[in-house]
């Protein structure tokens, strides 16, 4: 069997790649996380609530690529251990808007700079031009999947 016969060349395939960087990416993330008692949607969790405060169970579920239902377990543990707090009763319709508590911004801080150490590590050896120019393909590339009928 040829390599043309064989389906998509793992060698050459971008999507590969951005997949196995994907993998890596997150394996570092959990490694750093892991003594902080984090996982990677613990902290997606957390930074989403501190940039937007009030989002619902389905919106962090989106913003932490995670089922909705596996966000209501996540959600429920980080308000039983303090790190979150919603109403008891929906301010409107269904959804219980999340806040982080004191604690949850102290410990998002920790898991920051623990994030932040393996993003760097991750551009090391790339200059600023170039994480432009790889920020701009990948936003590119998004955009081109979540906007099919805007392809050229």
């Amino acid at each position: 069997m040829s390599q043309s016969d064989a389906g998509v060349d793992l060698d050459t395939s971008l999507g590969y790649l951005l997949k196995e960087a994907s993998s890596a990416l997150r394996a570092a993330m959990e490694e750093v996380l892991r003594p902080l008692g984090m996982s990677v949607t613990h902290y997606s969790c957390l930074e989403l609530l501190a940039q937007r405060p009030g989002l619902s169970n389905s919106e962090l579920a989106r913003g932490a690529f995670v089922t909705r239902q596996t966000m209501n377990v996540l959600l429920q543990a980080l308000e039983r251990d303090g790190y979150v707090t919603r109403p008891a009763e929906a301010p409107v319709g269904k959804a219980l808007p999340a806040r982080l508590t004191r604690r949850g911004r102290q410990s998002l801080e920790r898991a920051t700079t623990a994030v932040r150490s393996v993003e760097l590590k991750m551009l090391t050896g790339m200059t600023e031009q170039e994480q432009s120019a790889a920020f701009r393909s990948l936003r590119s590339m998004i955009n081109a999947l979540n906007n099919p009928t805007e392809a050229p």
